[in-house]
């Protein structure tokens, strides 16, 4: 009787661990999209197409690919940390899951809130009814997350309002030199488009924007 109750208890445990495994890999999507580098750079790439009016150019898919890559490279010193003190560690059975787990949260942990502002923080801690630890790993996932969502949102149209200035004033100077010319019917974003185009080649604005990207990352 007690083997049977045994092998039962055992057989829940790992329906238990499969069914938590399937979930994480179900939520791998947004917990990639929310916890890296990802949103602030998908959202500055998709202002810097509107800022430039090209609408559907570069497509959705080719902004989604460099938004990856970028990511990559610029999460790389962090998952390198993951796979020294979780995975590798957890493939070779010194660890269980759930230290697995625990080891993997601290550097993407520590990423999170070096690019967190401290208003943010305290804004969550306050909804929370918590007060900031002595120690910042002590913080919660559950506070450092919402924490960092909301500073990179900032941050990123913070970024998309800049990038809109210099070409709102070629739209401006196109503008007022077709309503002086008395062409009022033709479309000011015809004429100010392939001067837009001209000035973000010139400058060499990918490079510029993808740099700035990058090294606005701690």
């Amino acid at each position: 009787m007690s083997d049977a109750m045994v092998n039962i208890n055992g057989s829940n445990v790992q329906t238990l661990e499969l069914f938590f495994i399937l979930t994480v890999m179900m939520l791998l999507p947004s917990i990639i999209i929310m916890t890296t580098s990802f949103t602030r750079i998908v959202i500055v790439l998709s202002f810097t197409r509107s800022a430039i009016g090209t609408q559907q150019t570069p497509p959705n898919t080719v902004l989604i690919g460099i938004a990856l890559f970028l990511t990559m490279f610029i999460m790389s010193p962090v998952i390198d940390d993951i796979n020294q003190q979780a995975y590798v560690p957890y493939k070779n059975e010194e660890i269980d899951q759930r230290e697995a787990l625990t080891r993997a949260s601290v550097p993407l942990r520590n990423f999170m809130l070096r690019n967190t502002e401290n208003e943010a923080l305290n804004m969550f801690l306050d909804f929370a009814d918590e007060d900031m630890p002595e120690n910042t790993d002590e913080l919660p996932m559950r506070i450092v997350i919402p924490s960092f969502i909301t500073s990179e949102l900032k941050r990123a149209f913070v970024i998309g309002f800049l990038l809109f200035i210099p070409f709102l004033l070629i739209d401006i100077v196109v503008s007022s030199a077709l309503m002086s010319m008395g062409m009022i019917m033709l479309p000011p974003a015809t004429i100010s488009l392939p001067f837009k185009l001209l000035l973000f080649v010139t400058v060499d604005g990918w490079q510029l924007l993808f740099s700035a990207i990058v090294r606005g990352f701690n």
